[in-house]
């Protein structure tokens, strides 16, 4: 059987989304009911709805990164304050399709969803491994409950530490800041930890299209440390069993990130068997269209 949120990861039709551009490269997804929305900018977005060659194109006069993200933050303010885009962030994600790209226009986070352009984050495994003679046991994971106010999987399982990673901030930065505000794990520990493997997610959700690379790390921590969160964004943190957090995963209870970014954990670790995870190579490899 296939885990959900491995079907999850892949639940995205691209029959019923036009690939928006910019330039020649294609940069996100527009679902088909929303180009209707942006069809009231005809100065910005060039709509070609024909069959074979249909997408959503901005407009080459914005032909450098200031120009065209004043264009896009301009039909983004407009669609926000209508209801469209949710979750306002307040935080600058570039428009890029690897993450050492140069940005093609800066946005604002909530918007990339609608959009359906390229995200990146960073999920933190926090192990407890109980090695030593002292405190003998099972290993176990630290695992957190997000906040019910959450804009997106509210009251959901997650990793110890999870976070977007925003412009002007690389991956071992990112972890580091996280670590701190999720889980006050200060730097020095949170510099231990160790990268695992990248996982690339393409799924359909209310608010648009989640397109996004996961930097997957394992960190070894303190039997006796207990995380405490400092930005209000988990609502709890729990110690579970590995049997537990598989039961977590198999019933969908944690969120699809959290659960892939767990299964690369459990399964590098050797800690579940390879086949009890039937396809999860394949979200190890970039979604092909």
């Amino acid at each position: 059987m296939t885990l959900p949120c491995i079907i999850d990861a892949r639940r995205f039709d691209v029959g019923a989304h036009l690939p928006f551009h910019i330039g020649d490269e294609r940069v996100g997804w527009i679902r088909e009911n929303d180009v209707a929305l942006l069809a009231r900018w005809p100065e910005v977005f060039e709509i070609d709805g024909d069959a074979l060659s249909a997408r959503v194109t901005l407009a080459p006069q914005f032909d450098s990164v200031d120009a065209r993200s004043a264009a896009l933050g301009s039909v983004i303010g407009a669609l926000a304050a209508q209801g469209h885009i949710p979750g306002w962030r307040n935080e600058t994600y570039a428009i890029r399709n690897a993450f050492d790209a140069p940005p093609l226009a800066f946005i604002e986070r909530a918007a990339s969803r609608f959009f359906g352009t390229m995200t990146y984050a960073v999920h933190l495994n926090g192990v407890v491994e109980y090695a030593d003679s002292v405190s003998p046991g099972a290993p176990q994971l630290w695992i957190a409950r997000r906040s019910d106010t959450k804009a997106t999987d509210p009251g959901m399982l997650d990793n110890v530490v999870a976070g977007g990673i925003g412009w002007g901030l690389g991956i071992e930065a990112t972890l580091v800041k996280e670590c701190w505000e999720e889980a006050g794990i200060a730097e020095d520990l949170a510099r231990e930890a160790r990268a695992g493997r990248t996982v690339h997610v393409l799924q359909s959700l209310p608010e648009g299209t989640q397109a996004e690379q996961i930097f997957i790390y394992d960190l070894v921590l303190p039997a006796d440390f207990v995380p405490h969160n400092q930005d209000g964004e988990v609502g709890e943190h729990r110690l579970a069993r590995i049997e537990e957090t598989a039961r977590w995963i198999e019933e969908g209870a944690m969120t699809v990130d959290a659960s892939l970014a767990t299964l690369d954990c459990l399964l590098r670790r050797q800690w579940i068997d390879e086949d009890a995870c039937e396809g999860i190579a394949a979200i190890f490899e970039p979604p092909t269209l």
